[in-house]
């Protein structure tokens, strides 16, 4: 019998069982039970379980040099790790700040803009926009950009009052919904935000490529990005790509941004970065934003003990070494399809999947409780939960959302497995997901 734990556990209340091992897309438990990762953990485990590349990489660094405090020296992985990145990013973005994750990277990113704007002598600026039905992290700045509500409604007496625009969310659109093609007003929607609360205090715009844990893998029509990117640019506005969740592949390009033609000023990101290796995150941004602060005030106003950590750093620069030369990134996209059309066809049997949305292997399920009218679920019957929790007992991992309709109401589910995945595991995943959408239909419309 296992000991008391004396974890503190995000859901007290519900008993987990004791992972001991992964392989692949596998996680194995104490009891021998195998749990295929069709969410990648929280679409975090790129490369799958069990890469004995990367824990080299990370146990010879850590053999060498496991930690010198980032003032005072700089490390071959950190530095190599930064080059990489910025070959990668796209446009001008080439100046890396090392972090241990998504939330500390988009703590950062918000930072970054603030200091840039004091640099260049409009300390007026303070104020991030984003939008509702996003989540950019559980750090109170993060959380302040975020405007899931569910997520902020604990902590809202210790938020800055940052302001939200409505979602790229054509399922539920309020803008073009009974229309018949879109109207890009949820992109104009920021031009009137930054209108009424002054150019002159907006700092920057943050936005996630293809929106995770909020909303189930929506995502903007063409041209969104790019007005985006015009409307940032008239009013002297940063825009952030929050690439924490969509970044190195998982939408089938390196950076989830690059599927549209937008470049932005600060790109933050997290998750892939290492594939779970090892606590990681980066912040890269354009030239121009390091410059101006190496030419101002000289330093920063920010950092963390780990920033530049050498082993994950290491971890970092195997993970980019082999999503590169294995061809992972466009992997992704192909995989995706042939996901994506079996989850349509999982849609034709099942009444209860509203829309089946997202690109690559970042793909939502949205659950209704009628198609036609697009009715959520009342959340006290917790759809999202039984669908992951029926998927789990069958031996599946998927990663449970909610919130999905106004940042309380609705249901959603990630898929997001390795994107090492093979075909007939692919195949393994629907059939699982299958049965688990039968369990939990029965249960709810019976």
């Amino acid at each position: 019998m296992r000991a008391e734990s004396h974890l503190f556990h995000r859901i007290p209340a519900a008993p987990l069982p004791l992972a001991t091992r992964g392989e692949g897309v596998f996680i194995y438990d104490e009891q021998g039970n195998r749990y295929l990762d069709g969410c990648s953990g929280a679409l975090v485990a790129n490369l799958g379980h069990g890469r004995e590349d990367v824990a080299r990489a990370m146990a010879e660094q850590a053999a060498r040099l496991a930690y010198v405090h980032g003032g005072a020296f700089t490390t071959e992985p950190a530095e190599t790790l930064a080059r990489m990145l910025a070959e990668l990013a796209p446009g001008d973005l080439d100046r890396v700040f090392l972090v241990s994750g998504g939330s500390e990277a988009t703590e950062t990113a918000l930072k970054m803009a603030r200091q840039y704007w004091v640099e260049q002598g409009r300390p007026e600026k303070y104020l991030v926009i984003s939008r509702r039905l996003s989540y950019h992290g559980a750090t109170l700045g993060a959380l302040s950009m975020s405007g899931h509500a569910a997520r902020r409604r604990p902590y809202r007496p210790l938020l800055a009052d940052f302001p939200h625009i409505p979602p790229c969310y054509h399922y539920r659109c309020p803008f073009c919904q009974a229309e018949p093609d879109c109207n890009l007003r949820c992109a104009h929607a920021l031009e009137e935000e930054i209108v009424r609360t002054g150019p002159e205090y907006v700092v920057a715009f943050i936005a996630e490529p293809v929106v995770g844990a909020a909303a189930g893998a929506t995502t903007p029509p063409p041209g969104y990005f790019e007005a985006i990117r015009q409307i940032c640019d008239r009013y002297d506005v940063l825009f952030i790509a929050d690439e924490v969740m969509t970044g190195f592949g998982r939408t089938g390009r390196m950076f989830g941004i690059e599927h549209w033609a937008a470049v932005p000023d600060i790109i933050a990101t997290g998750k892939g970065i290492s594939a779970g290796y090892a606590p990681l995150g980066a912040v890269i941004a354009r030239a121009e934003i390091y410059r101006t602060i190496q030419s101002g005030s000289g330093g920063f106003v920010h950092g963390f003990t780990y920033s530049g950590h050498p082993p994950s750093a290491a971890a970092g620069v195997a993970v980019l070494t082999i999503l590169q030369e294995q061809g992972l990134v466009e992997a992704a996209a192909r995989k995706g399809e042939y996901l994506k059309s079996g989850l349509l066809q999982l849609q034709a049997r099942h009444p209860i999947v509203g829309e089946v949305r997202g690109k690559g292997l970042m793909l939502g399920l949205e659950f209704v409780r009628d198609r036609a009218t697009r009715e959520p679920f009342c959340r006290d019957l917790k759809v999202s939960e039984r669908v992951v929790g029926a998927a789990f007992r069958r031996g599946l991992c998927v990663y449970p959302g909610s919130g999905t309709v106004d940042g309380v109401r609705g249901d959603h589910i990630l898929v997001g497995p390795p994107l090492i995945i093979s075909q007939p595991e692919l195949d393994l995943l629907l059939s699982i997901l299958d049965e688990a959408l039968t369990d939990v239909e029965n249960q709810v419309l019976g």
